[in-house]
This record gives C-alpha cells, sequence and structure tokens, in this order.
C-alpha cells in the first residue's frame, strides 16, 4: 500500500509571509496541529515547510514573543521532510522515525503537494490491521475445533 492512498488529501496550508497568530487560528478552526507551508508556483503548491502548534508554543508564546509579530517563514522547520506519494507505508514510518517527525507531507514526482500523513494516521492504520490479524487467529481456532470434533 501506497503511503498516497492514506494520507490525508486536505492539508490546511499557508504562505511563509501568514502571521504566527493567523497560524494558530487556522489550526483552531481546521482541528489540526500543523500548517504546511507552501510556495504556489504555476498554480501548484510546494511545501517549504510545516509549523506545529508545539513550534507556536515553544518558539514564540514560551520565549515571550509577540504572535502577531513574527510569520510562518520564522517558525517554520529550516528542513523539509517530504515523502512521495508512491512510496510505501513502513518505508514511510522507518523514514519519518530516522528525521523524528510526526508529520510529513506527501508530494507528487514534481515535488508538488497533494497530502499529508501523520503518526495518528499511521496508528490508525495499524491498529485496523493488527486487529484483522487477531480476528484471524480467533477465525483459525474455531475452524480447527470444528474439525477435530
Amino acid at each position: 500500500m501506497s503511503i498516497g492512498e492514506i494520507c490525508n488529501r486536505k492539508v490546511v496550508i499557508a504562505e511563509r509571509s501568514a502571521s504566527v497568530a493567523e497560524l494558530a487560528r487556522l489550526m483552531r478552526e481546521y482541528h489540526v496541529g500543523d500548517v504546511v507551508i507552501v510556495d504556489a508556483r504555476a498554480g501548484r503548491r510546494y511545501p517549504v515547510g510545516i509549523v506545529t502548534d508545539r513550534d507556536i508554543v515553544v518558539g514564540a508564546i514560551a520565549p515571550g514573543l509577540l504572535p502577531d509579530t513574527l510569520t510562518a517563514g520564522d517558525l517554520a522547520t529550516a528542513e523539509v521532510v517530504l515523502v512521495e506519494e508512491g512510496e510505501g507505508v513502513f518505508d514511510t514510518v522507518r523514514y519519518m522515525r530516522s528525521k523524528g517527525v510526526r508529520r510529513v507531507p506527501v508530494v507528487d514526482k514534481e515535488g508538488a503537494l497533494v497530502g499529508i500523513v501523520t503518526l495518528d494516521d499511521l496508528l490508525e492504520l495499524l491498529a485496523g490491521e493488527m486487529a484483522e490479524l487477531a480476528r484471524l487467529t480467533a477465525v483459525e481456532r474455531r475452524r480447527e475445533r470444528q474439525e477435530r470434533r
């Protein structure tokens, strides 16, 4: 299964010039913990960073900075961790772990934004897969009991 099949295609985005206060409002409005920062080129959006709720708290609020005076570009991650939509789920999990990120924008072959995948998305998927495996074990035991009577 590719990451493009499970990623969330509704991504909350902003440009580098958006204020940190605006990012916080977007997070609240859409009930998300991140905003993908993009540059628009030729009608497509290319991820250039990501700002999380933690970035706002630790990078702006805790040091006493004024959120209205900072921009998304000021807080966005320096290295953008991206994954191509054709990448497998397991490889994406390993990549996210190696980079120490909980969220990763998903891009097409040209690098344009197509979605986002989060740790929560992956946990939900894997929990469902584990539940299916557990059901398989129960069915196998039942089948064996019936055949061995």
